[in-house]
Formats: C-alpha cells, structure tokens, sequence
C-alpha cells in the first residue's frame, strides 16, 4: 500500500459512517466513469429480453433451492 493511499485510509476512517459510505459510493462510480456503455448496453438488453420472457411464460423458472441443491452436488 502506498504512503498516499494509506493516509488517505487512515483519514477516511475518521468520518462519521454517513460521509465514509458517500466517499465509498463516489469512489466505486468513479471507477464505473469511461466504463464501455456497448457492454453495458448489451447487459441492459440481455436482462430485458430476460424479463419480457418471464412475463410471457416462455422462461423456465427454477426455484432457488433446487439451484443451490444442484450446485452443491456438481461442486463435489
């Protein structure tokens, strides 16, 4: 860890919970700034023909415990 980097932790810890979890949310969206919006728009596509499949009845829904079940038995 860098000098900067930890004084500026260092720091941070020294805000009340409130300002901590603003610098928090400002720092992860700056880490989403000149993100590519092609992917980005593709996930927004992805998750829309997703949901319009559910609303139709055409999406096979599987309840979360039968995926979690299968998971733990291929995970073996």
């Amino acid at each position: 860890m860098s000098t900067l980097l930890f004084e500026l932790s260092q720091r941070a810890r020294t805000l009340a919970p409130q300002e901590r979890a603003q610098l928090a949310e400002d720092l992860l969206a700056s880490l989403q700034e000149g993100a590519d919006t092609t992917v980005e728009a593709a996930w927004d596509d992805a998750i829309q023909s997703r949901l319009d499949e559910v609303e139709r009845g055409v999406a096979k829904l599987v309840p979360a415990d039968e995926v979690f079940a299968e998971a733990r038995r291929t995970a073996l």
